[in-house]
């Protein structure tokens, strides 16, 4: 968790410094992306994220260089496996990552495989008809899916209760006969212990789940947003509670599982980490120009063809 959050508050910084042309921070969440991740079975389940699971990603393994190409624009999808790492590439559309979440765990079900697909969204997302869709089927089908929605109080200036009705998203299962799970998402061993027991009630052929945790978006939306046009420090303190790293530390202290010099070990570590992805970043020269042709379409198609052609015969006169 400690790791995440120095690489988040350096891809901040990133952006304000030029490296990145954009983000989207987690502040405040890593408990729940690092606790649900850390739930899983990665060598037979598939995570499909959003644009801001940094820590989902970083407690799954996957390369933090590769996966800030992303944000850098290298290259779309991002520049690790998502075949080998079970990470499937970031999900810009809102709310577009339950279907292909769905439609994954759909397929373990009819391949008779033991996957189970977890896919994230926000409170925001869960207003969108995609959610619905996905929801609905996963439910009439039995999908070992597990929806695992970060309650962050915000739909970009919008807060939940103005936008969610029924006030939860969890609520909402009861419609679709999924069973919900609400939970302290600032809370990691809390978020572990949930999302375990609905990866195994999917397994187990039970179908799908959903796990609201209720956490608290501490900064902007993305770096192109300014959350004092919406609300005040103060009212972000207040509503903010504890801070999840603070929590973890004073229960990994106060139980004798690790001490300050332990702790302070891991904080310089993951400075470490961070400036180590930044260099690694610095360092991703651009991707071939052909590759925004030849990564669209299994089988490309005559007109994309006729563009490449034309694509490749401008750049080598330009």
């Amino acid at each position: 968790m400690t790791a995440v959050r120095q690489l988040d508050l350096a891809a901040v910084a990133w952006q304000r410094q030029g490296i990145l042309p954009a983000y989207a921070p987690e502040l405040g969440q890593e408990a729940a992306q690092v606790g649900s991740a850390l739930a899983l079975d990665l060598s037979r389940d598939f995570v499909f994220p959003t644009y801001r699971e940094l820590g989902v990603a970083r407690a799954a393994g996957v390369d933090m260089v590769d996966y800030m190409s992303t944000h850098l624009a290298t290259w779309h999808g991002g520049l690790w496996d998502a075949a080998a790492t079970h990470v499937a590439p970031i999900q810009a559309v809102v709310a577009g990552s339950v279907l292909h979440a769905v439609g994954w765990a759909h397929g373990q079900t009819l391949a008779g495989a033991p996957g189970v697909a977890i896919t994230y969204l926000g409170d925001g997302a869960s207003s969108q008809g995609d959610v619905h869709e996905a929801m609905n089927f996963a439910g009439v089908f039995k999908a070992p899916v597990v929806f695992f929605v970060q309650n962050n109080g915000w739909a970009i200036s919008v807060p939940t209760e103005r936008q969610v009705a029924g006030g939860s998203v969890a609520a909402r299962g009861a419609g679709y006969g999924i069973p919900a799970l609400q939970i302290d998402g600032n809370d990691a061993a809390a978020v572990l212990e949930a999302t375990r027991r609905a990866v195994a009630h999917a397994r187990a052929g039970h179908g799908p789940v959903i796990v609201e945790a209720m956490t608290y978006r501490r900064g902007p939306h993305a770096t192109s947003d300014d959350p004092g046009r919406y609300r005040t420090l103060d009212q972000e303190r207040a509503d903010g509670g504890a801070d999840p790293l603070v929590r973890l530390r004073e229960r990994l202290t106060g139980e004798g599982i690790a001490d300050e010099a332990a702790l302070d070990a891991a904080d310089a570590a993951g400075a470490a980490e961070a400036e180590a992805v930044r260099e690694g970043v610095l360092a991703l020269g651009p991707r071939p120009g052909a590759e925004m042709f030849d990564f669209v379409f299994t089988e490309p198609t005559d007109e994309l063809l006729q563009q490449k052609a034309a694509w490749r015969e401008e750049s080598e006169h330009a």
